[in-house]
């Protein structure tokens, strides 16, 4: 019928039709009312397959009229009908249909193809008024029971209730006839990244489905019909907890109970060692009640999930595959899945959702953590002094905002801004201002008065900059959730809060983002920023975010989109009289140094002095400049232009706050003093490399970037491994070491991929089963190492036992306990401290250890020599493969290839085995300092120090760098936000790195 041009209309399903499925069949009497309306229901969507066209997404896209195939070949049509078939009833807009047909950038036309593809569409599929226009989009007015998905997800929900009502045998029939719509992976080959996100979500309600069928299946006493397809899943999905478990059972019931906890022994292993966790409570269940012998926990998920094993909301409903809401129907089946009788055996799931969620826990333990370092934060810059500069906004008159513009436009001042947010109808709300109009202040006054009075429904409002943020290669809720994992690493301990907990909050709308300076990321990413961030903010309950006015506003019309349904508003010049009262907020009685300048601002609220007293930063800079009362402000009356009175201050703003002064309270026993001149110079030094990098970012564990990396950070180990040589074959030897491994960690340093700083703590208890894979892998190594060198029985033994620890401890360090704080670069900088020397303390060992005795103790084997009998072949490989091994750990992949070269060079030398046990026990310690130096200098920490006093040595820094980071934050030079030091203000990062360039050349 497609094709041939003819209109046709799909007959209605009549209403009677009372036919059971031939699994109500089975046991028709004794079914209950609910039993019996599950079946109908379900039998009659099956029976609507066959009516009119039926459209088929669990597997290949495929249509399907009076059944035959219906044929669609253009990919881009297959998409657009994909797009609208996961959300029938509903109108999908052009941009997301763009979004789907076109991976990488779409062409200008893209609105265009897209409407010639609707217009083929039905053409192709000959039904009218299948896909309509409805505003913005299109909708495809299809009902559920022609979507294959959809009846899907009604079978497995009616197999449920026949569960639920004690039915299994008709539950796994009805479940199993739902599996039979799957043809393979769901819109296979459609190579749409934002089809296939859909897809996985359908690919993961089938497992569910599959997980619950063999559940059923195990509890009818069906164990040996269940391993096979229960052991294909587990290959399928090695790390997939629930499938281990049901696959535990089954082997266990049928006999196999050695099979059963060799499965439990790989899946604990593959978990430690890919995500360093250890399986779950039900796993440890099954694990348990295979030891004892016991039919193990039953789990149906009853109380866990939708029918559709979708993700449940609070209010009962299911969800679509996409994750949108949901139909009504599944509030129905919820309610009846909430009244079925528990299980007779304790089901692990029911048990952990009747505690407390640990997302929870989380929330507020986040929004403590929020609260402690904005309020610290808050105090050190003053903004909760008495009378501070008085900020107003108003709704922007810029053309950046959807909807009519306000002809009256609501105005308000820092002190109203968290009810004008709450009073916002979506949540979203656009902060504009000019550099240093108080854009961030506003940021965490709003952050901090949103916490003050939340409660613990309500999202946790987090303060992040998003220079870090790429949004053409991380989506903005996988970047939140990776920063708040940076910002606040407890939300990594597993154990208090689950896993995935960052990711947890975010997703399920716990998190409030408020994002401070769009206009601070690189100016090729604000249109795509501003684009990202309206097609992301459905995700969040809530969003706030500001930008300079003018690159928003450029960003928008650049980008064609803007933040959909927020209300925009741009905070106003400082007016000249609230400048003035600032001023002499702290004059004493009858002084009138200020004198001039107020009569300047009220004279000329347009002048020179006016226009640059109009942001809060100026006000603030000129006060500190003439707090002596010894300076004569008048002065600034006497610049030219506005340009003059903002150069002025901003050199006059570091010589006063380093003037000698009673010092502040200081973690330090004695409070730092710096020369002004000095500590300029140093602070000018800084801001230049942060200019030449393009941030505003100070990162500590980032000095090499300002100093040449391979000199500094590779020579040092390659002396040591020079020296090694000479004590161990001479020359000859030292030569090849050290040019070697000179070239090694040149490369490796300018090339490779050195690893952040970690965010750990020192924690022992609950990592035993960690510890033991661990050692494991250290034995096997340790005894790999013993047997390519020859190593008798004896000398192996030892260095298994010594590996085995050595890669052991390395489990101690973990996440800390719970979101106590949030980081900052001081703890941060201890936190990877002791990392850093947890494993250069323990590889120095193992491979100091490993040299000496086989410089000592190597049997006089050569395998395949070359040069005269000075190179043999196979120990340069077993060097080479040991090295490659280390590089990965070093410098990421580049690393393999540049120290696995390295290795084969040093490892194929061959030279006599020690005369005497000084030579063995010199030439093991210098290699175990070698190789532990180049560990440590290969971590974040290792490179702060060799840049630190790099920098120092030439007279770029202060020796003791953090100390004066950390004075600098305290005196308002810096701010702090997470763990990056930032300069109070980007004008004064430019004015300063531009007094440093000049005074270079």
């Amino acid at each position: 019928m497609a094709g041939t041009g003819r209109r046709s209309t799909v007959p209605t399903v009549a209403r009677p039709v009372i036919t059971l499925s031939p699994s109500c069949h089975h046991h028709s009497r004794g079914i209950t009312f609910s039993q019996l309306r599950a079946c109908v229901d379900w039998s009659g969507r099956r029976l609507a397959q066959g009516v009119g066209m039926d459209f088929r997404v669990l597997g290949p896209l495929e249509v399907r009229s009076g059944g035959e195939r219906v044929e669609v070949r253009s990919p881009r049509q297959q998409r657009v009908l994909a797009a609208l078939l996961l959300e029938p009833r509903a109108v999908v807009p052009i941009a997301r249909l763009v979004e789907a047909v076109w991976a990488d950038g779409p062409p200008a036309t893209a609105a265009k193809q897209v409407q010639n593809c609707v217009s083929a569409l039905r053409d192709r599929l000959g039904e009218h008024g299948l896909i309509v226009t409805d505003g913005p989009g299109y909708r495809l007015t299809a009902g559920e029971d022609r979507l294959d998905w959809a009846r899907f997800r009604r079978g497995v929900a009616a197999a449920r209730e026949l569960a639920a009502g004690g039915g299994l045998a008709e539950a796994v029939d009805a479940v199993q006839e739902a599996l039979a719509l799957w043809r393979g992976p769901a819109l296979d080959g459609l190579g749409s990244p934002v089809l296939a996100a859909r897809a996985v979500l359908l690919d993961g309600q089938r497992l569910d489905a599959v997980e619950l069928c063999a559940q059923w299946r195990l509890e009818l006493g069906r164990h040996c019909e269940v391993v096979e397809e229960l052991s294909a899943l587990a290959v399928e999905h090695p790390l997939r907890e629930r499938a281990h478990a049901r696959l535990m059972l089954a082997l266990d019931r049928s006999g196999r109970k050695a099979d059963a906890l060799a499965v439990f022994t790989a899946l604990r292993t593959r978990l430690a060692d890919e995500l360093g966790v250890d399986p779950g409570p039900e796993v440890r269940q099954a694990h348990l009640a295979v030891l004892r012998d016991a039919a193990g926990p039953r789990h149906d998920d009853r109380t866990a999930a939708h029918p559709d094993g979708t993700a449940a909301h609070p209010d009962g409903t299911a969800a679509h595959p996409d994750g949108t809401a949901a139909h009504p129907d599944g509030a129905a089946v919820h309610s009846n899945r909430a009244a079925a009788a528990p299980p007779a055996t304790p089901d692990p799931v029911a048990t952990r959702s009747a505690t407390p969620d640990p997302l929870v826990r989380a929330a507020d333990d986040l929004a403590a953590a929020v609260t402690r370092q904005w309020t610290a934060e808050a105090e050190l810059r003053s903004l909760r002094r008495p009378e501070p500069v008085r900020v107003r906004w108003a709704c922007t008159g810029r053309l950046v905002t959807t909807g009519p513009r306000r002809t009256t436009a609501p105005r308000g001042d820092l002190s109203e801004v968290v009810a004008a947010f709450r009073a916002v109808p979506t949540g979203r709300l656009v902060v504009l201002g000019e550099p240093g109009a108080g854009k961030t202040v506003l940021a965490i006054l709003l952050t901090l008065g949103l916490l003050a009075d939340r409660t613990p429904d309500q999202p946790v409002p987090v303060l992040l900059s998003p220079t870090s943020w790429d949004p053409r290669r991380e989506h903005l809720l996988a970047w939140l959730a990776r920063r708040l994992l940076e910002e606040y690493p407890g939300l990594g301990n597993t154990a208090a809060y689950g896993p995935g907990a960052a990711a947890g909050l975010v997703v399920s709308g716990r998190v409030l983002p408020v994002l401070d300076g769009l206009d601070e990321m690189p100016a090729d990413l604000h249109a795509t920023a501003v684009d990202a961030v309206d097609r992301a903010a459905a995700g969040v309950p809530a969003l706030a975010l500001t930008s300079r006015g003018a690159e928003y506003e450029r960003a928008v019309r650049e980008s064609g989109a803007l933040l959909t349904g927020a209300s925009v508003v741009e905070i106003e010049p400082v007016a000249p009289d609230d400048a003035a009262a600032f001023l002499t907020a702290r004059a004493p009685v009858g002084e009138t140094r200020w004198q001039p300048v107020v009569d300047r601002l009220r004279q000329d609220p347009d002048g020179p002095l006016a226009r640059a007293l109009s942001t809060p930063l100026m006000v603030n800079l000129a006060r500190t400049a003439y707090a002596s009362p010894a300076s004569s402000p008048a002065e600034l009356c006497r610049f030219p232009d506005t340009a003059s009175v903002e150069a002025h201050l901003l050199d006059a703003y570091l010589p006063t706050v380093y003037a000698e002064r009673p010092a502040y309270p200081s973690p330090h026993a004695r409070p730092p003093r710096y020369e002004p001149g000095r500590a300029q110079r140093w602070l000018s030094f800084l801001a230049d490399h942060l200019q030449r990098r393009g941030t505003r970012d100070l990162e500590w564990w980032r000095p090499d970037r300002a100093l040449p990396t391979g000199l500094v950070l590779g020579l040092p180990p390659a002396v040591l491994y020079a020296l090694t040589g000479l004590v161990a074959g001479g020359p000859r030897v030292a030569l090849v070491y050290g040019l070697a491994f000179a070239a090694a960690g040149v490369l490796a340093h300018r090339h490779g991929d050195r690893p952040g700083p970690l965010r750990v703590e020192f924690r022992v208890r609950g990592t035993g089963a960690r510890f033991g894979g661990r050692f494991a892998i250290g034995v096997v190594v340790g005894v790999g190492f013993g047997l390519a060198w020859a190593l008798s029985p004896g000398v192996v033994v030892l260095l298994a036992v010594v590996f085995g620890f050595g890669f052991g401890v390395h489990v101690w360090l973990a996440a800390p306990a719970e979101v106590h704080r949030a980081v900052d670069p001081g703890s941060l900088l201890r936190t990877d401290r002791a990392a850093a020397l947890a494993f250069t303390v323990s590889f120095a060992l193992c491979l100091g250890l490993f040299y000496g005795l086989a410089f000592a103790y190597t049997e006089e084997v050569r395998f395949t020599s070359w040069w005269g009998g000075r190179f043999d072949v196979v120990l340069a490989l077993a060097g080479g493969f040991a090295a490659a091994m280390l590089g990965r750990f070093l410098a990421g992949r580049p690393g393999v290839l540049i120290y696995g070269a390295a290795g084969v060079l040093v490892g194929g030398q061959v030279f006599p085995r020690a005369d005497r046990p000084g030579e063995a026990l010199a030439a093991g310690v210098l290699f175990g300092l070698a190789a532990g130096l180049t560990v440590g200098l290969s971590r974040a920490w290792g490179a702060w120090c060799a840049g630190r006093l790099w920098l120092a040595a030439t007279g770029r820094t202060p020796p003791r760098l953090m100390t004066f980071l950390d004075d600098a934050h305290r005196r308002g030079v810096l701010r702090q936000v997470g763990a990056v030091y930032q300069f109070r203000h980007a004008r004064l990062q430019e004015r300063l790195a531009a007094d440093y360039a000049g005074s270079s050349r």
